[in-house]
């Protein structure tokens, strides 16, 4: 089976205050989104990637790939208001039987992640990386608790998500009839009944979201480079 991965990269980061696009941010010596692609790129069972971006970072993005040596990268299209619309576009490119939607903000992603979540997706149809909750967790109304939710059946989810072509596909089609919108891809095919395979992922697997995201990450990446 072929593989596409898609990365979502076309978020403003407000949070992160950088004054542009957070995956254009510096990272040990390379911008963000060159690491989490070369991820994808370096992975043998990712045949072709999608970077959906800003338009105007289109030949940006292009120029980076290139200087990196990311030899997968597909096309760079343009992101929608939403990450639904987002994705959507990415899509609309997409040829492998088995897509990956991947956050440019998680640079950290493994490559076991990657492959993991791969042959899960081809085994179940639908798959995502995550972590179990280590924190206990409440159910909160009007600013009082009113319940605990049990720990042991709870999940911090990651991406890579990924998904058999026809599973998404049919999610996203639906999504656009009735004109739903969600931040995570997983819901969409929740909301079509389908069962998604949990895939054991690590907790160094970020989403780089604050400055001191960017801090832990850096910190990370050190101890990896002197393994």
């Amino acid at each position: 089976m072929s593989v596409t991965a898609i990365i979502a990269a076309g978020g403003k980061g407000a949070r992160m205050g950088a004054g542009e696009n957070k995956v254009f941010m510096n990272l040990r010596g390379k911008e963000m989104l060159v690491h989490t692609v070369s991820a994808f790129e370096k992975n043998p069972d990712i045949d072709e990637i999608i970077i959906v971006t800003g338009e105007h970072e289109h030949m940006r993005v292009g120029e980076l790939m290139q200087k990196n040596g990311i030899t997968k990268l597909r096309i760079a299209t343009t992101g929608g208001a939403t990450r639904t619309e987002s994705v959507k576009n990415g899509l609309a490119f997409a040829s492998g039987d088995i897509i990956l939607i991947h956050d440019g903000a998680r640079a950290l992603i493994s490559q076991e992640e990657i492959s993991a979540a791969v042959k899960a997706a081809e085994e179940y149809g639908a798959a995502a990386v995550g972590v179990p909750c280590k924190d206990t967790l409440k159910s909160v109304e009007d600013g009082f608790i009113t319940g605990t939710v049990d720990r042991a059946k709870t999940y911090m989810i990651q991406t890579p998500q990924a998904f058999r072509r026809d599973v998404i596909l049919s999610a996203y089609k639906r999504a656009e009839n009735k004109k739903i919108t969600v931040t995570d891809d997983c819901a969409l095919v929740e909301r079509c009944g389908g069962r998604i395979k949990i895939v054991e992922g690590k907790y160094e697997n970020i989403k780089l979201t604050t400055p001191d995201d960017i801090a832990v990450a850096e910190r990370i990446l050190e101890k990896r480079e002197n393994e």
